[in-house]
């Protein structure tokens, strides 16, 4: 069943993933098509090596997975692991000053992880378990407004997951020329065509091969 294959960042951002590991992730991802390979910053280069000229985009993370480091230092994050190779960005905003209404910072490091991915995708995680619906949708508007490619559920490493009501709320509040991506917890293909279903047109997942096949 490879309806989905395309839609799919197959992913390993466990904190014990070993090289063996990250090297079968990009090697699925190869195979079965999927949309990228999603890795830790420090595997970025192995996963490099392995993606090589092949279609699945090499994605890594920034600020992950909380999201509590400073403008600087996601901006130089990202630039570092643009140089390495990442063709994909996923970031984590500052989620306490969401929270806070500090919105000028959320503004400049989305748009300063824009700058530095230097026209390659950027996908803001706005942790959608720890926000309310305003805070959703005020976190949508500023990834929308500030130059980000989409907006994405979740790191899978907090309180919850993906579901199907902020999928419909993310997809409201960005219209139809952002993308939304959901990740955290989807395991099977049924899932998967749930959040498509909702309005997500990118799933994050370490079951990609499951789902798939």
């Amino acid at each position: 069943m490879n309806e989905f294959a395309h839609l799919i960042d197959h992913t390993n951002l466990k904190p014990n993933a070993t090289r063996s590991e990250i090297i079968q992730l990009c090697e699925e991802s190869i195979e079965y098509g999927f949309s990228a390979a999603c890795v830790n910053p420090a595997n970025v280069p192995l996963a490099r090596s392995v993606l090589n000229e092949n279609k699945p985009k090499l994605c890594t993370v920034i600020g992950f997975p909380l999201g509590s480091i400073s403008v600087e230092m996601k901006f130089a994050e990202a630039r570092f692991l643009i140089h390495q190779g990442a063709e994909e960005l996923d970031m984590v905003l500052n989620i306490g000053a969401l929270k806070e209404g500090e919105t000028d910072i959320v503004e400049r490091e989305i748009q300063q992880v824009v700058n530095a991915a230097d026209g390659n995708c950027v996908k803001v995680i706005i942790e959608t378990c720890l926000l309310n619906d305003k805070e959703k949708i005020s976190a949508c508007i500023l990834a929308k407004e500030n130059g980000a490619d989409f907006v994405k559920t979740s790191t899978g490493f907090s309180s919850g997951g993906a579901n199907v009501d902020d999928i419909k709320l993310m997809r409201r509040t960005v219209g139809d020329d952002m993308g939304v991506k959901a990740s955290g917890g989807i395991k099977t293909l049924e899932h998967a065509r749930a959040m498509v279903n909702a309005g997500a047109d990118r799933i994050g997942t370490s079951s990609g091969v499951e789902i798939v096949s």
